[in-house]
């Protein structure tokens, strides 16, 4: 990777701070030498402050780290594009990112973790973990009566009800790849074959 530090008189080129999952573009930064050096070395996103005049790791005080993914160079070799997984909100204000532009582009990612999350922490009380552990028949066959259910709706002219029972299906089907021990990442890459 070859970046041009030497385009701009201060030596520093800007980080573009994008979420891995959803693509949400979570804010901006500037890296000079060290700081992306720093950050391929440690794995976590650190940038050169401006106003501080030094190094500075994100979430070095909060915790909200920005674990890197993967990085890009433009065409220009002067911008850098930074994948991450943000440990928490990116922005001080608590939002997750500096643009304030809340998505719902991603959230089934997120469903995704929680879901995830109830059955390998065993949560009790929770109906996603109560049918996991009743076994891949029952989690199968519930998947089956939600995609029946959405055909029923989907000849039908309520869009509410349809929606309701389209996302009936895509929460039973995350619990059935997560069964399967399958992600939503591993479907992805399966169709990008497939194109």
């Amino acid at each position: 990777m070859q970046i041009d530090f030497n385009k701009n008189k201060d030596s520093l080129v800007p980080a573009i701070i994008q979420d891995a999952l959803t693509e949400q573009v979570l804010m901006l930064g500037y890296m000079n030498e060290e700081a992306l050096e720093k950050t391929q070395k440690e794995k976590r996103v650190c940038f050169f402050s401006r106003s501080k005049n030094r190094l500075w790791t994100k979430g070095e005080t909060s915790g909200n780290f920005l674990e890197v993914k993967d990085i890009h160079v433009d065409c220009d070799q002067d911008t850098l594009l930074i994948k991450v997984n943000p440990l928490g909100p990116t922005c001080h204000t608590g939002n997750t990112s500096c643009f304030n532009t809340p998505s719902d582009k991603g959230f089934v990612y997120e469903l995704q973790d929680i879901i995830s999350q109830r059955i390998d922490q065993d949560v009790e009380g929770s109906y996603t973990n109560q049918l996991y552990k009743r076994g891949i028949n029952k989690v199968a066959q519930k998947v089956g009566e939600e995609a029946v259910e959405v055909v029923i709706e989907a000849k039908d002219n309520n869009d509410e009800l349809f929606l309701n029972e389209a996302s009936d299906l895509l929460y039973h089907y995350l619990i059935l790849l997560k069964a399967k021990g399958f992600t939503l990442q591993d479907v992805e890459a399966t169709l990008k074959k497939r194109h």
